[in-house]
């Protein structure tokens, strides 16, 4: 492999890296000073239908998801307690675990919950288990049960009789009870010990019907919380899982550390970890889309501010249960215009960005973030590029799961990095990426034998152009050589949609095309590996990067 100086420029073409030079966005990268951990908070996935985790796509994109990441991934679901033949809709999803015969006695039925749990594990994932939703036999309202919403018609109708406390809070603790020790018999104690256990989902908005939902929702976490850990007392324990950081996540952080223990009568409630939502809020300005990535980020200070406001917290795991651009994953573009963004670049320019930044608003409110749940996965039976927030269409993975696989290549600890042209996390919290102004910034680690940069091109708004040359001072090199590949999203690169547009967007891709579209789909590179000099422990790397794109540059040693 022919050596080249410490300085390289990576670029389409020598014309275009020679125009590029004038003026490049400069980044500065110091791999000898220390931020903190790369911890793993991207390797968290979730989604509403817990029934596409069997089907065949379901499958597939969870082996690519397990492929990419070289720690377990965690996988959240609702549904997982919901009465039903397993049968799969949007926004619905069974297991059937709770019957009872005519004389009211239960009727465990763990088959469909043990396929999807096996999935899990068959891939080394670790469910983040959702103790919910209410079985119809324990509704305080079992009928309607199942709910026929579709996108575009009011999201209260989904509150049918799923979305109810339990009839009877001791069966619906033995329930839970039973279904952790079959968990133990069946997965092994040391398996479920590295689980996490939570009680229902976002109970401060629409996924609770009681007449005072707070108190009720307290009465089922310490019903289930106590529940859970008679079965396994070393079983993590957290919540609340709110849609937001108000007053109801406030109320509950209280009631958990030094209120009345609903179901023991003791003073508080297990609480292992603590866990709340963050969405952002896209519009169409114009007819084009703009993110809001300053309200998400507004969102997740929120919660990192509640905890830190308790000292009993302190270190305490934090996990945003849910962490996206937006709330509904399955509102299509169709209904929801406002969401064309998810088939293309801006998903993953606006997934790389936001990420990087999860870890400068937990550190500015000194809690122990773990995760951020990407909610997005998969829908069966729908148009190719329909728009959903997914990570892969009709099992073509979409550009935004070459982020995650770029994320999976970073590891060991996060490393200084500097730049002319960045905003910080509380700059965009105020107002957002707007203007003229691109957001170009970097996230980058070193290891034992490689240092990574993921560099990112990012816009609220969705346009794209040839973007802005950009100069990477790498230092604190610990070898005289490295080997240098170059990763690459675009509109032209690890892109199926723009492949799938090129074809004519076909609504029923031929085998051939499929397969194309499967080659498309996958992590490139942007041109060949490449020996580079560093004697010095330095290199200058000049690339061009449109706006976004996202790169991830790597030098192995």
């Amino acid at each position: 492999m022919k050596r080249l100086l410490s300085t390289l420029c990576l670029a389409a073409s020598a014309q275009l890296c020679q125009a590029a030079a004038p003026a490049p966005v400069k980044l500065t990268i110091d791999a000898a000073q220390v931020q903190g951990p790369m911890t793993p908070i991207w390797a968290w996935f979730g989604y509403d239908e817990p029934n596409y985790t069997t089907a065949p796509n379901g499958k597939k994109l969870l082996s690519d998801i397990a492929a990419l990441s070289p720690v377990p991934v965690y996988v959240r679901a609702h549904n997982l307690m919901t009465s039903g033949d397993g049968s799969y809709a949007l926004k619905w999803g069974s297991t059937g675990m709770y019957s009872e015969d005519k004389d009211g006695k239960p009727i465990y039925n763990w088959t469909i919950i043990d396929q999807i749990f096996d999935t899990y594990v068959e891939r080394k994932m670790k469910p983040l288990a959702q103790i919910g939703f209410m079985p119809q036999a324990l509704s305080q309202r079992p009928q309607p049960y199942q709910h026929q919403w579709k996108p575009g018609t009011p999201y209260q109708e989904i509150m049918t009789g799923w979305a109810t406390p339990p009839n009877d809070y001791d069966k619906w603790a033995e329930l839970i009870y039973q279904w952790v020790r079959h968990s133990v018999a069946r997965y092994g104690q040391k398996e479920v010990e590295s689980w996490y256990w939570e009680v229902w989902n976002e109970p401060d908005g629409l996924y609770l019907i009681a007449p005072d939902t707070k108190l009720e929702y307290f009465k089922m976490y310490d019903y289930a919380a106590d529940a859970v850990k008679r079965a396994l007392p070393t079983a993590r324990m957290g919540g609340p899982h709110t849609a937001g950081a108000g007053r109801f996540m406030d109320d509950f952080l209280q009631h958990a550390l030094r209120g009345k223990n609903l179901a023991t009568g003791k003073t508080g409630s297990p609480l292992d970890f603590v866990a709340f939502h963050a969405k952002g809020a896209p519009k169409l300005v114009d007819g084009v889309v703009r993110m809001g990535m300053n309200t998400h980020f507004k969102r997740l200070d929120d919660g990192f501010a509640l905890v830190q406001k308790y000292p009993e917290l302190k270190g305490i795991p934090v996990i945003i249960g849910e962490s996206d651009p937006e709330g509904c994953a399955a509102c299509g573009m169709q209904t929801n215009p406002e969401n064309a963004y998810r088939n293309g670049t801006l998903y993953s320019s606006y997934t790389a960005a936001s990420i990087a930044r999860e870890f400068d608003l937990a550190a500015r409110r000194g809690v122990n973030l773990i995760g951020a749940v990407n909610w997005s996965f998969e829908f069966e039976d729908q148009p190719w590029f329909a728009g959903f927030r997914d990570l892969a269409t009709n099992g073509i993975n979409k550009p935004v799961l070459n982020v995650f696989r770029m994320f999976g290549k970073m590891g060991g600890e996060r490393v200084a990095v500097g730049g002319d042209q960045a905003y910080d996390a509380a700059r965009i919290m105020a107002d957002g990426v707007r203007g003229a102004r691109t957001d170009i910034n970097a996230l980058a680690t070193r290891d034992k034998h490689s240092i990574a940069v993921m560099v990112w091109n990012y816009h609220d708004d969705d346009i794209i152009d040839a973007g802005s040359p950009v100069e990477l001072q790498i230092a604190g090199i610990p070898a005289r050589q490295v080997r240098l590949r170059h990763y690459r999203v675009d509109n032209d690169t690890s892109n199926s949609y723009s492949a799938w547009k090129r074809m004519g967007a076909p609504a029923n891709p031929s085998p051939a095309q499929v397969a194309e579209l499967q080659t498309a789909s996958e992590l490139q590179e942007s041109g060949t590996a490449t020996t580079l000099d560093t004697p010095d422990g330095k290199a200058t790397i000049k690339i061009q990067l449109p706006r976004q794109a996202v790169s991830l540059i790597t030098l192995g040693y």
